[in-house]
């Protein structure tokens, strides 16, 4: 699975882990209820957002579960797993990002991807994905016709983009994307005034998530010769990083803007992950029940640890193959602004059909979901089992004391 927003499971209280996981499996079986088995590997941390935004703005009913029978990625238990409008139009925004993942990928040649007839086989399932998203959405009154004119501009806009090319023109397709699918949460809640805030939230939202992927895979990137907004435009990590920090705040004003029945798991999702994700691509910090400190080599700590983090930032971090680095270091003098030859190199992503087998292999062996950490399918980065929580100790510096989302 996907996605920038990936709580630890230690970060949620016991209720809100739950309500979390409701979602996410709600979106995979409205996947597989509605456009079949192989639907589910498009399943995505972030479109289950979709979901939290509808269900927070509407009065719960009993409706809005039911119960799922024994699944792999649940250790065979059953669960309480959303259903309805919200998760029907996460699956559907899914499906598109799907889609343009993978056309993405085969514009890249991506390992197997480089291989026309495999290239034409991708194509033709991100084009069926399309089709059922389309079908998805008009379900719910939203016109996924946004989503795909998005995906076509983007890749005219790369075609074009080059040094000194404003990054957030390279990322506006994805902010109109994001912005028009939070809104139709409102829509679909009946909570029409909260179209607007949600509508920016969204906006922001899709910078984020746009500039995030962009920083994570710029080191892989320029060792297979792909295209990267940060290395195309010419911009520094150090710009990059305030850009992301700005819209994180934004997020959370535009969040205040708008009117929750129950905006807990909205809050901690979007107002606290989301500023843990930012400082989890740059490398500035973790939790610290995972050991990481500050790019200052200290932990920070407090409710808002993550907000102060553009201070601390000096525009070196390990996935920038131009930015500063230290005298004698990749980037330093006699530097290629590469990794050395004989140091560790971020392993390459998988091409989406390797991807697929791994994703199968991890289902399979229920690794998604128990195991301590495993290698993510695609993206090959470090990933935690999703129902795992017995490793995780509470640190303070993930803390929401005096927040909202702290209680249960």
């Amino acid at each position: 699975m996907f996605g920038i927003v990936r709580p630890c499971g230690h970060r949620l209280t016991e209720g809100l882990r739950a309500e979390w996981m409701a979602h996410l499996c709600g979106l995979c079986l409205a996947l597989r209820s509605d456009h079949g088995q192989f639907a589910r590997v498009v399943t995505n941390y972030d479109g289950l957002i979709i979901s939290v935004l509808t269900e927070a703005q509407s009065e719960r009913t009993p409706a809005a579960r039911r119960t799922a029978g024994p699944c792999p990625l649940r250790a065979m238990r059953t669960a309480p797993v959303a259903r309805g409008e919200g998760a029907r139009l996460a699956a559907a925004v899914s499906l598109v990002l799907a889609s343009a993942k993978v056309r993405d990928h085969v514009a890249d040649r991506d390992g197997l991807l480089a291989r026309k007839p495999l290239a034409a086989a991708a194509r033709k399932v991100a084009a069926g994905w399309d089709r059922a998203g389309s079908r998805a959405g008009a379900r719910v009154g939203f016109d996924t016709a946004v989503l795909l004119d998005a995906v076509d501009r983007q890749t005219g806009i790369e075609a074009l983009a080059g040094p000194g090319t404003p990054l957030l023109t390279v990322t506006e397709p994805t902010e109109t994307a994001t912005a028009a699918a939070f809104a139709h949460t409102a829509v679909l809640a009946g909570r029409p005034e909260n179209a607007l805030p949600l509508a920016e939230a969204g906006r922001l939202f899709g910078r984020l998530a746009h500039l995030l992927d962009a920083v994570e895979d710029q080191w892989a990137d320029a060792a297979a010769g792909a295209w990267n907004p940060l290395t195309a435009t010419g911009t520094p990590l150090a710009e990059a990083r305030r850009l992301a920090d700005d819209a994180v705040r934004g997020v959370r004003l535009a969040l205040s803007d708008a009117r929750f029945t129950d905006g807990r798991l909205v809050h901690i999702l979007l107002a606290h992950e989301l500023a843990t994700a930012v400082d989890r691509a740059f490398g500035t910090t973790s939790c610290s029940h995972q050991g990481q400190v500050s790019a200052s080599g200290s932990h920070r700590s407090g409710p808002n640890h993550s907000y102060g983090g553009g201070g601390q930032y000096d525009g070196a971090h390990p996935g920038d193959p131009s930015g500063p680095r230290t005298p004698g270091g990749p980037g330093g003098p006699g530097g290629s602004g590469r990794p050395p030859a004989d140091g560790p190199r971020p392993p390459s992503p998988r091409g989406f059909l390797a991807g697929c087998a791994a994703f199968t292999g991890l289902l399979c062996t229920c690794r998604l979901c128990c195991a301590k950490e495993y290698e993510g399918p695609w993206s090959r980065k470090k990933r935690k089992g999703c129902c795992r929580d017995g490793d995780c100790v509470e640190c303070s510096c993930c803390s929401c004391e005096g927040c909202c989302c702290a209680c249960d």
